[in-house]
């Protein structure tokens, strides 16, 4: 009788985020990525998103309750122990307070924070409240933090990012808040012809670009990049080689975009997972 081989054990990456119903982002683009790079992915919800097709595809956001979040945590944490987590949006003042509370105490590698500071759909000053909150409960527990251009320099409390040492600036003030490593992503929003996004890790800044493709926002990108991480750091990669692999991911999934018949593209990652791509890294 032949010996019956016992398959690898995959990494184990969670997520705690919102649902997005396009599929383009939040959960439904976490799990995707963790499958993609090899990742064994499970995920608690904090919020439904939607839109409203009949009136420009205006947000809804509709919150889940704190004692269910809890309840999700509770069984993710007990079931798989995972060492690295992924926070996405949270979106309102007991949701975060909820999280915070439930994964101080767990023993992380890495808690990966994806700061959605605005919620669409939200009041502006209750907005603002969620933004104070994340900065003040959630932003301390994070050990990598992927600010997008916007957020980058909310976090920042700087008036404008327009050149790449003003996102290298902003990487530095995020860093003074207590996360360990700071990805601020430029995007398309500063002027020239690459992607750039800065990481910053206490000593050394680096810069990691890749040729645009185009200047419009594609959905999921920054879900996506910070899955991608995510993923890495939960298989055992270390931060900057991980942020390589997720701006590869990424730049190929715009490549891949889907299109739909709502008014904007989605990441699509339709293939293997590239190896090799123009990803450009220099310390500045």
């Amino acid at each position: 009788m032949s010996e019956t081989s016992i398959p690898t054990e995959p990494a184990r990456a969670y997520v705690i985020a919102g649902s997005e119903a396009t599929g383009g982002a939040g959960i439904q683009a976490d799990l995707r990525t963790f499958q993609a790079l090899g990742a064994y992915g499970f995920g608690t919800l904090t919020c439904i998103v939607s839109f409203d097709p009949a009136a420009d595809w205006v947000h809804r956001f509709v919150p889940v309750e704190s004692a269910v979040i809890a309840d999700q945590i509770e069984v993710a944490l007990a079931c798989h122990a995972p060492e690295v987590v992924k926070i996405g949006m949270l979106g309102t003042l007991g949701t975060i307070d909820t999280v915070a509370d439930a994964i101080a105490g767990h023993p992380w590698r890495h808690v990966v924070l994806d700061p959605v500071l605005i919620c669409k759909g939200q009041e502006p000053g209750a907005a603002l409240d969620t933004d104070n909150a994340l900065r003040e409960r959630i932003l301390p527990l994070a050990t990598v933090i992927t600010p997008n251009h916007f957020e980058a320099r909310t976090l920042a409390g700087m008036e404008r990012i327009e050149s790449v040492d003003d996102l290298a600036e902003a990487a530095r003030r995020i860093h003074a808040l207590g996360p360990r490593y700071v990805v601020a992503k430029g995007g398309v929003e500063l002027d020239g012809p690459d992607a750039v996004d800065v990481l910053f890790d206490g000593t050394t800044t680096t810069v990691v670009s890749t040729p645009k493709i185009g200047e419009e926002r594609v959905s999921g990108a920054g879900c996506t990049f910070a899955a991608a991480v995510t993923a890495e750091l939960a298989k055992g990669t270390e931060v900057t080689d991980a942020v390589q692999v997720a701006k590869r991911l990424v730049t190929q999934g715009i490549l891949d975009r889907l299109s739909s018949r709502a008014p904007f593209d989605a990441v699509r990652l339709a293939g293997p997972v590239p190896t090799e791509g123009p990803v450009q890294i220099r310390t500045l």
